[in-house]
């Protein structure tokens, strides 16, 4: 096997740390720190860079640098509080056509997931977790929200791998909503309480994303505060 170039390593460390959260949107990339960390130069790390940039993960501004793509978050909000509207949605419409067979199939993915917490993937927690809701939504008879669904589904992959890759804390908390979902549709609860206890569900792994990006940004700038007395009592 042909080794892996330098800026290939560069590039593979800082998406890693970009798509697990510990380089925050807005996330100043300084090419020295991370070359020196790398024990490479700085010019594997600029190539490394400039690929990322291409890829929209990374935005370079004049007197400020290369630094963690903003409008990834903005666009990862919007996408997850439409998801939560739309496929809220798509499950309540589905409910009263839902089979004892595909509860059944949603209980035993949902065991897969609650299993997998001991030894934990974010990426494959992910998959079962699409897999799961897709018992849910897909026999859904609007045929235009079941679109919107799965456009939000896809759009989701592109923004970010998993969310639970930033809050794995949150995984818990998802599997035991899972139930509730479910025995809201076997006890033929309202359409409407099924479609709150959906969009709830996924706007609170939303939730728990901006709130740890929240809390990781105010530890950086206490950090760097520390480090820079002068510079921010300025």
């Amino acid at each position: 096997m042909a080794p892996i170039s330098k800026s290939e390593q560069a590039y593979r460390l800082m998406r890693e740390r970009i798509e697990s959260g510990r380089y925050v949107p807005g996330y100043r990339l300084v090419l020295a720190p991370i070359a020196t960390e790398l024990d490479m130069s700085v010019v594997p790390v600029r190539e490394a860079i400039r690929r990322l940039e291409a890829e929209g993960l990374v935005t370079f501004e004049t007197n400020v640098g290369a630094q963690v793509a903003l409008i990834k978050e903005t666009e990862y909000q919007h996408t997850m509080e439409t998801l939560a509207l739309v496929e809220g949605s798509a499950t309540a419409l589905a409910s009263p056509a839902i089979t004892s067979d595909q509860i059944a199939r949603a209980r035993a993915i949902n065991e897969r997931m609650r299993e997998s917490l001991s030894h934990f993937d974010p990426q494959r927690f992910t998959e079962l977790n699409l897999e799961f809701h897709s018992v849910l939504f897909e026999t859904c008879p609007n045929p235009h929200i079941l679109d919107l669904v799965h456009r939000g589904w896809n759009r989701m992959r592109v923004l970010r791998n998993s969310s639970f890759s930033f809050v794995p804390g949150r995984a818990q908390e998802s599997v035991n909503e899972h139930d509730r979902i479910l025995q809201l549709i076997v006890d033929h609860a309202p359409t409407i309480e099924i479609e709150i206890a959906a969009r709830d569900h996924r706007l609170g792994t939303l939730n728990a994303v901006l709130a740890q990006n929240a809390q990781h940004a105010k530890r950086l700038a206490d950090t760097q505060a520390e480090a820079h007395p002068q510079a921010s009592a300025a």
